[in-house]
């Protein structure tokens, strides 16, 4: 197997043939759900996390050979590819290693070290660089030309040292010995601009306007905010070791005996350090890091957004939407069980109108005339009013109200998704429709909005916007897919992240649908324009017809394998609605006579537990939430109090919780819990209904810090330690590749070459 494989294989810790198998059939256009769900047998039973670092690695090492394959061809192109240099770029691990083997040989710009050269001074730098005992100056006035613009036995001494300083530099054991500082011993330093530490924009950033920490300590959070304050012009970032330690490790490896040659190469050095490698370095580290604090800012992000897609469902059921407003008024609109929108209108309960009992007839009479069955209430502006309103007008008992997170629901509403759903109705209406289908299926409803503007996440707008979208649509596809969707009133949003589909074969089925009626079959769906065998061997699984007349159609049960289950019920000699009903049937069953060269225990055990409960869907049963009574604004909060609240969105420093007063709390990682933790997300996560103590009440700034520990005032709100997972050394310090010296030494090139050699650990 090719070199690739057994390293992924190695590095995730699981075997080379199910990485191959895995690199197969994603080249074949399968896709991570279908492969976790339907291939078991040929991954080896790994999960969509194990498949997607094997996809993921992947095209990583496939960058990383592209390169490899460049750098030979330009170092081949300037006839100075060895065998040695060939082996070591072939074998080096990371682009960084390769880019470090490849400097010495990267065309350049003109250098002060190329004017020195193209001045005659690279013997005198040579001479100099050995470090034997001679006079530096009068060797040096032996170099004085007027035509070559050398007018002094100094400028000479000056040339000499730009080109032993860009050597240096060009080292390869001298660049991963730096580097390994800057990660090991390196400080970033924030401090303000003085022109700007007055600016009322800048007080958001205050704590870094003088703020020193070692690099390896500072969390993704911390990073990405002090990186936004220096792009918005408050604040600059310096990110090094100190400037000692740097030159004490150049010096350690070059400095080789004492005297003015000696001297002249520490001289070097220093102008090395400052001039050339400390600015490369550094912005290698910024680049890194950055890195690094973008996948733990999408890390985060993508948890978040998991569980919000995946919120319990209030299921199929007549809704009336309310989306609050006091002078504008509440727009109100009422659902059909499937989504569909039935009537609009705008109510005046509130201040100014206080129309209070108008609205309370037009929403009984709504109540009855569409036999409502839940409410849902948006939660932005006025909805604690709006919910004291309607709560107390009089509904029968078994009408749920509801309070819904709206974020998004702007976004959506003026999007042209929205537009294209409700041509003919405003912005207003759209939103009030998002908010009640957000309650009924939370999932179907948020597919339609960039999920960048749902807010669950950490200066999600400051990372890699190309990395988040493919770490968020990764997170979209296997939700969508692990609940399944139902082929018949799915939107073409929701269809187009089923396995196999996309944008255009989701509006295929749409457009089918619309012109034909209902699919009654998944054998259906070949009929649909361009979605072939492969497109249907991957999304047929996944989607759900329900009420067809073959039961598997609305189960996850993949129609490869209905002979399998058809020889099941043959063998029991009974129906498959007989063996989805009974228990006892399906213990009859000895899955291992099953068992072939295609299928393995692990699909059949999977067919006999959605035969048990098919079509189940794996979100949990949805329970009503209700904020404390008379808690309404931020005014209402006193220190002390106990709330019912919603977690909002979970950080690597924190969770928000919504005690419904229109502003989140924060609950600091150090008040999450009891016991000391690393990550929130050990404790809490989005969605989830905590109890909170109200620990500090800023209404001035509307910041209100909040606590889940069993005594919060009993502890020190000293915040816990932080830590910021780091890099591995061995994917940021490179080995460095044995290189042979010649054994004859003609150019000045190799012979500047043969003498750094000298100068390896």
């Amino acid at each position: 197997m090719e070199k690739n494989v057994m390293l992924i294989a190695a590095e995730l810790n699981v075997s080379a043939q199910q990485v191959q198998v895995v690199i197969d059939l994603l080249a074949e256009g399968a896709t991570i759900p279908f492969m976790a769900r339907y291939r078991k047998e040929a991954t080896g039973s790994l999960d969509e996390v194990q498949l997607t670092a094997i996809r993921d690695r992947h095209e990583q090492l496939t960058e990383l050979d592209k390169r490899k394959e460049a750098v030979l061809k330009s170092i081949e192109k300037q006839e100075k590819l060895t065998p040695a240099l060939a082996k070591a770029i072939e074998e080096a691990k990371s682009l960084t290693e390769v880019e470090d083997i490849y400097l010495p040989y990267k065309p350049k710009r003109k250098t002060r070290a190329t004017a020195a050269r193209e001045k005659g001074l690279e013997p005198l730098s040579i001479k100099i660089f050995e470090q034997k005992n001679f006079n530096v100056e009068e060797e040096a006035a032996t170099y004085i030309n007027a035509e070559l613009g050398v007018a002094t036995f100094q400028e000479a001494l000056d040339g000499a040292r730009d080109i032993i300083a860009e050597q240096i530099s060009e080292n390869q054991e001298a660049r991963k010995n730096v580097r390994e500082l800057f990660w090991k011993d390196g400080v970033i330093h924030a401090s303000v601009l003085k022109s700007k530490a007055e600016n009322e924009d800048a007080q958001k950033f205050k704590d870094y306007f003088d703020w020193k920490e070692p690099i390896k300590k500072t969390p993704s959070h911390r990073l990405l905010a002090m990186r936004r304050a220096e792009k918005e012009g408050f604040i600059t970032i310096d990110i090094a070791p100190t400037e000692e330690l740097a030159i004490q490790s150049l010096e350690k490896q070059f400095i080789q005996a004492k005297g003015q040659a000696a001297d002249q190469v520490a001289l070097a050095i220093k102008d090395c350090y400052k001039r050339l490698l400390k600015p490369t370095l550094e912005s290698e580290l910024r680049l890194e890091t950055k890195l690094l604090a973008d996948a733990e800012a999408i890390k985060v992000f993508s948890a978040n957004l998991k569980k919000l897609l995946l919120a319990s469902p209030l299921g199929q059921k007549r809704v009336l939407a309310l989306d609050p407003g006091f002078r504008s008024g509440i727009k109100l609109v009422c659902l059909g069980a499937q989504g569909e929108l039935l009537f609009d209108t705008v109510i005046y309960p509130l201040e100014p109108q206080r129309q209070t009992t108008q609205a309370a007839t037009i929403v009984l009479g709504l109540c009855d005339r569409f036999k409502i069955e839940a409410i849902a209430i948006g939660n932005g502006t006025a909805s604690r009013e709006t919910e004291a309103f309607v709560k107390g007008i009089g509904l029968p008992n078994e009408i749920l109200i509801v309070m819904v997170n709206e974020s998004g629901a702007s976004v959506y509403s003026a999007s042209d998704v929205a537009r294209e759903e409700f041509p003919n109705h405003d912005v207003t209406v759209r939103g009030a429709v998002s908010i009640g289908r957000r309650l009924t299926d939370p999932l179907a409803e948020l597919v339609k909005i960039d999920p960048k503007s749902i807010g669950v996440g950490q200066y999600q707008h400051d990372v890699d916007q190309s990395k988040l979208k493919a770490g968020l649509d990764d997170v979209v596809m296997s939700c969508v897919n692990s609940v399944g969707v139902e082929v018949n009133t799915a939107s073409k949003e929701l269809l187009s992240y089923v396995s196999g589909l996309g944008p255009q074969l989701a509006k295929g089925i749409v457009d089918y649908r619309n012109q034909h009626g209902p699919f009654s079959s998944r054998s259906q769906l070949h009929d649909v324009p361009r979605l072939g065998e492969k497109a249907f061997e991957q999304c047929g699984g996944f989607l759900r017809i329900r009420d067809a007349k073959n039961p598997l159609d609305a189960s996850a049960v993949h129609p490869e394998r209905y002979a399998l289950v058809e020889k099941f019920v043959s063998d029991l000699g009974c129906t498959i609605k007989d063996l989805m009903n009974s228990a006892e049937l399906r213990k009859k069953l000895d899955l291992k006579k099953y068992v072939s060269a295609e299928v393995g225990l692990p699909t059949l055990t999977d067919i006999l537990s959605e035969l048990e409960k098919p079509g189940r869907d794996p979100r949990e049963k949805f329970e009503v939430f209700s904020f404390e009574a008379g808690v309404h604004e931020i005014k209402d909060l006193k220190v002390g109090m106990l709330l019912p609240g919603i977690v909002t969105n979970v950080t690597n420093f924190g969770a928000f919780v919504d005690v419904g007063v229109h502003q989140d709390g924060l609950v600091h990682i150090s008040h999450l819990s009891d016991r000391f933790i690393k990550d929130p997300n050990q404790v809490v996560a989005v969605q989830q209904k905590v109890k909170v103590t109200v620990v500090e009440v800023d209404v001035q700034r509307k910041r209100i810090a909040l606590s889940m520990k069993t005594d919060p005032f009993n502890t020190s709100p000293t915040p816990a330690k932080e830590t910021a997972k780091q890099t591995p050394t061995s994917q940021r310090v490179l080995p460095k590749p044995t290189v042979k010296p010649a054994q004859k030494v003609e150019t000045m090139e190799e012979k500047m070459a043969a003498l750094m050699n000298k100068f390896k650990k």
